[in-house]
């Protein structure tokens, strides 16, 4: 566990001093600063990983960590599994007393007036104003960034959770690994989402949610990356999850930041349901230890 800790403590280090530097240096969240900042944020898993794997125990990167550029089906499934996840939480929230369809994305705008001035909401208002309903511009968008631009942002973060972090947990269980991978990245979100990334309308209870979240998602990140036997294909579905969450409450009214949407109560209850299923129907595959998944070098050998 001393790699764990050893990346723990750089990881947090840099990212939450970034963070803290911003928002001391008068930096406000939704703005194009801030943007820069989640950014940047989201690559210091990677260059933690890096630092320890190559440069202080000098061992290799590529193989150890899961960095395969082989496609197999799993790689789609990473694809698309976000959208998936963001349709049936969709579909979720409207059984939820108060929650309502709404077409004209009356409930997207509503989240937004506490984060947006009234003339940006109107510019949004204005921009979505097009022949074909901005859900579908939103899911061809979504899918097209999933796979490129927000791949590489989301290969900044994997190569640390379900690379290295991985790679160092694997005498645990698939179970175990994953609720430990997913507490570390969910409070390591701490500092952004209490400046209103994620829970505008809730910061601080926020926290607890993203921390929640990450605990959910985790499995499902750990099966895929095994499963496809690449962490490039995590960070497909990192990138491809930031793209497509939108959908989950583009066409909902009611509710909030804390009861719709894929990081809301609503997207909990879908998490918990794909959990299952990974329990039940392949629950020869995750009673396994970590390193059971490995091929060769990968997640084993540290030449």
């Amino acid at each position: 566990m001393k790699r764990v800790y050893q990346f723990i403590v750089l990881t947090f280090s840099i990212s939450w001093l970034t963070a803290i530097v911003f928002y001391l240096a008068g930096g406000r969240w939704n703005t194009p600063l801030a943007v820069i900042i989640a950014v940047l944020y989201m690559f210091v898993p990677m260059a933690s990983a890096i630092i320890l794997q190559k440069y202080i125990y000098q061992e290799p990167v590529t193989g150890p960590l899961g960095i395969s550029w082989k496609l197999n089906w799993w790689w789609l499934i990473a694809w698309l599994l976000p959208a998936i996840f963001s349709i049936v939480t969709f579909g979720v929230s409207l059984l939820f007393p108060g929650i309502k369809f709404s077409p004209e994305m009356a409930g997207m705008f509503e989240i937004f007036k506490d984060v947006l001035t009234p003339e940006q909401i109107e510019q949004m208002k204005k921009a979505m104003e097009m022949p074909v309903h901005p859900f579908w511009i939103a899911l061809i968008q979504g899918l097209s960034a999933g796979i490129t631009i927000n791949a590489i942002a989301g290969f900044g973060e994997e190569l640390g959770w379900r690379g290295f972090l991985l790679k160092e947990l694997k005498d645990m269980s698939f179970w175990k690994a994953s609720f430990i991978i997913g507490l570390i990245w969910g409070i390591w979100h701490a500092p952004l989402i209490i400046q209103g990334h994620n829970y505008p309308q809730h910061p601080e209870i926020g926290v607890l949610m993203m921390t929640i979240f990450c605990i959910l998602f985790t499995p499902i990140f750990v099966y895929v990356r095994l499963r496809a036997k690449s962490v490039i294909a995590a960070a497909i579905l990192h990138g491809t999850l930031n793209g497509t969450a939108g959908l989950s409450i583009i066409l909902v009214a009611g509710g909030n930041d804390l009861t719709v949407g894929i990081m809301g109560l609503s997207g909990f209850l879908v998490l918990l349901l794909f959990n299952a299923g990974i329990f039940i129907f392949d629950r020869q595959f995750t009673i396994k230890k970590i390193y059971e998944f490995s091929d060769g070098e990968e997640l084993v050998d540290r030449n």
